[in-house]
């Protein structure tokens, strides 16, 4: 299984969970009210424990297909739509599935209710009568909600990027903390002369194309895309996820190989294939939130700085792809690769020099 999809899996995992403890939540809700004294009180037909089986299972069968819908579905087919079209998309869904899982709960529980088989004529008439019980416009209501505050959840995560979200939330970085990172800093090749030839439409076109397909190769080499700078993009590991098999040198060879499996699309649309250039470093850097109104998560300090300067280096030296000595050091043996000594470079605007390598496939 690859990590996208095992991030898809971990997304459904919590939307059961918080769905089934949302029905939960429902159930306790309606005994609360039933018990105040605007109502006529409990019922001889009541039953906390069979409503909250109800609204549990229904929490839980809709978590299974709705939730899937979401994660598997919705998010991946609409994508790239806006915000509000997926909501109609989500809103039909929903009207749809609180229908289905109206019809099967009425399915299980009014035989247990009456103690007969759904097709002994009173069984059937309390099937009726279940069907349009005014319980299910609440539920739907309900879960409406429900779902629209989930899949806004869902948008806001895949804004933030995966994880980044969860530490806003829990403020993990709220104190800036140091931390050991691998750094990427990925450029398009003569993208000026790209943007001049293909027009402003059609070169962000590109772009998009291009950071939508490069985004499973870097995910399958457990790397976080950190941000979008123009034609730029700055990809980040965690210390043990980028040394692991190399990940962070595959990541490169494989977004390439993604690229040029995607060539005749490539072609097609825009009559050329993108390629792209690399720089990668490694260290400590300082992570924590900045700003009020539109709050991130930033990392800071020299490594960024020195990538950012090794990346320049690729264009001048006529390479692909390449990192510093610091980070190879911390790699276990490169294998695969072979490697070429570029020599001790000054950097601009660095008073130290830094040993540079070139990597390439060998």
């Amino acid at each position: 299984m690859n990590r996208g999809t095992q991030l898809k899996f971990k997304q459904l995992a919590v939307i059961i969970v918080a769905w089934m403890l949302m029905g939960l939540l429902m159930t306790v809700y309606d005994l609360l009210v039933l018990l105040t004294d605007n109502t006529l009180g409990l019922s001889d037909k009541y039953s906390f424990t069979v409503s909250a089986v109800r609204n549990v299972g229904a929490g839980l069968i809709g978590a299974l297909i709705g939730g899937s819908l979401l994660v598997f579905y919705v998010n991946v087919r609409y994508q790239d739509k806006p915000y509000g079209y997926t909501i109609l998309i989500v809103c039909i869904s929903l009207l749809l599935i609180v229908a289905f899982i109206s019809v099967l709960m009425g399915v299980i529980l009014v035989p247990i209710r009456t103690g007969r088989p759904l097709t002994d004529p009173v069984s059937w008439a309390a099937f009726q009568k279940f069907l349009k019980d005014s319980s299910h416009i609440k539920a739907a209501i309900f879960w409406g909600f429900v779902v629209g505050v989930t899949q806004l959840l869902l948008q806001v995560n895949s804004k933030f990027g995966q994880g980044d979200f969860w530490n806003i939330i829990m403020g993990r970085y709220n104190t800036p903390k140091e931390e050991n990172r691998i750094f990427m800093f990925l450029d398009l090749n003569a993208s000026t002369t790209m943007a001049e030839q293909l027009g402003n439409e059609n070169y962000h076109a590109l772009l998009k194309d291009f950071f939508a397909d490069i985004t499973a190769p870097i995910l399958e080499n457990k790397g976080n895309i950190y941000q979008y700078v123009g034609d730029e993009v700055v990809i980040a590991w965690n210390y043990e996820d980028g040394k692991e098999n190399l990940q962070c040198i595959r990541c490169f060879f494989d977004m390439k190989l993604r690229i040029q499996q995607l060539r005749d699309k490539y072609l097609h649309r825009y009559g050329l294939v993108p390629s792209f250039k690399a720089g990668m470093h490694c260290g400590r850097v300082i992570a924590g939130e900045v700003g009020i109104i539109k709050r991130d998560i930033t990392y800071s300090g020299d490594v960024l700085n020195t990538t950012s300067r090794i990346l320049d280096k690729c264009g001048e030296l006529n390479e692909e792809v390449i990192a510093s000595s610091d980070l190879l050091s911390e790699l276990y043996s490169l294998r695969n690769y072979i490697t070429r000594s570029l020599g001790a470079i000054k950097l601009k605007g660095k008073e130290k020099e830094v040993m540079l390598v070139a990597l390439t496939p060998a």
